[in-house]
Order: C-alpha cells, then structure tokens, then sequence
C-alpha cells in the first residue's frame, strides 16, 4: 500500500507542476501586458504639456464650438465642421481672455462649393449677457480650401478691446448668396481683454519667441492660438512646434485639427 501510494503521488506530482508553471506563465504574460498598457495610458496622458484652460465660473456664457445643422436641403453638410479654435466642451464655447488690443481669432472651415464662400465676421459688446452694441461688423470671401483660417479686428481705435468688458463674436458662413438667403452656418464665443502685467511680460520676454508658453501658462488663450499658429505658419517644418500645437489642440479637446493646414490669415483692416 505505501508503495501504491508513492507511485500516486509522484504522479499527481508530476501532473500539477506542468499546470502549476503554465499558470504562472499565463499570469506572468497577463501582468506584462498589463504594464504594457498602463505604460502607454501614461506616456498618452504625458502627451500634454499645456493645461487645459480653466472651466468657466457657474453662470458664465457659453457659444458655440463647432457649428450645428441646417434644416435647409441647399447647406452642404460638409459646414458642421466648421469649427472655432477656442476652449470649450464638446460643442460649447468658454470665455477665452486676450491682452491685444485688437485679438486674432482662429477658425478650421471645411471644403467649400463655390457658391457657398460668402462669410461674416460681428463683434458685439455685451453687458449683463446682453448684446448692447455692434462693435464691428464685416463680410468676406473665403477661398473654398479646407483648413484653418485666422483674422485680426481692425488696428483703428475704435474697434478696440477694452479692458475687463466682455465681447460676443460670430463667424457666420452663409448657405449662398447672402443678398438672398440668411440661411447660414456659425459658431460663436466670448472674449475679453486683460492688462498686461509687469509679472507677465516678464514671463514673455523669457521665452521670446515662443511666447505662447507664457500665454497659456496664464490663460490667455487667444494670444497663446495666435503666436503658436503664426510661428507654426511660418515654420511648417519646425519639429518643436509643430509638437506644441499638436499639444495645445489636445489640451482644449481639438485633437481632430491638429493635421490641418494652415492656410491664410485675414486682415480685417478697413
């Protein structure tokens, strides 16, 4: 009987070592792979190095991002990609600050057909989350590429910001000729310009000429897009900034634009 025994238990011995060492085999590949992933979770979430701008306050205003859909069978479809390079959420629009005098505003515009190129630019002084006065309004033609777009307010003094007083922009795109139809595609948002600080330009003069380091460090968005955008369109091979814009369209929830070509700047001067 002993001897029985022993031979049994030499082979269950034998038996559940193999399944023993497969197990470990198995679970040692599962937790690699587990690494693995966790790794890359975090060399994805490193990717930014802009911080997200700040959420706005309860209560404050918000537009419209991206623009919605036309019931109108004329409007291509290909116009609810249209889309302002501003922060938000999803859809929506924040306040965004600027210290320009007459700020930059950046905007992706899909392809376009011919007959549908005729676009609008309205700036509007709000107060107490009304629109109180027309501050500027001007129409334009677009070219029909697919891209993204900037256009700076007139440098004359009375289109200029002023200071702590909030601003209510629309960029329309008209679904044909604006003569005939006021059917159209827009987005919309909010500006508002703050003083220079003696900390700031400082900060600025650091890191001349990517000044868009400084801008962002401290919210200011629209100068941040701009600097960025402007040295980007001028250094379209430029490895380091090509990374920063890539990284500050993710920090605000753009990352479908980063590809885009940009393609021309409007001044808006009269």
């Amino acid at each position: 009987m002993n001897t029985k025994k022993l031979f049994i238990q030499s082979i269950q011995s034998t038996c559940v070592i193999p399944l023993l060492l497969m197990g470990m085999t198995s679970y040692s590949l599962s937790v690699q792979a587990q690494l693995s992933d966790s790794q890359n979770t975090v060399k994805s979430s490193q990717f930014q190095s802009f911080q997200p701008p700040k959420l706005p306050p309860n209560g404050a205003p918000t537009g419209r991002r991206r623009a919605g859909a036309s019931r109108n069978p004329d409007c291509p479809t290909s116009l609810t990609r249209l889309t302002a390079l501003v922060p938000g959420d999803q859809e929506k629009s924040f306040l965004a600050s600027t210290i320009a005098d007459n700020p930059t505003f950046w905007f992706y515009v899909p392809e376009l057909p011919i007959n549908v190129r005729s676009a609008e630019f309205v700036l509007h002084l709000l107060n107490n989350g009304k629109n109180v006065q027309n501050v500027y309004r001007t129409s334009l033609t677009l070219s029909g590429k697919p891209g993204i777009i900037s256009m700076t307010l007139p440098s004359q003094p009375q289109y200029a910001l002023k200071a702590d007083q909030e601003y209510h922009w629309y960029f329309h795109i008209y679904c044909g000729d604006p003569q005939t139809t006021s059917d159209n595609f827009y987005v919309d948002g909010f500006v508002q310009k703050q003083l220079l600080t003696q900390a700031l330009d400082n900060q600025l003069k650091a890191v001349k000429p990517r000044e868009y380091i400084a801008y962002s460090t401290n919210n200011i968005w629209h100068d941040a897009v701009n600097n960025l955008g402007q040295l980007r369109r001028a250094n379209p091979q430029d490895a380091t900034i090509n990374r920063d814009w890539v990284e500050l369209l993710y920090a605000v929830g753009l990352p479908n634009l980063t590809k885009e070509p940009i393609l021309e700047h409007y001044s808006l001067d009269k």
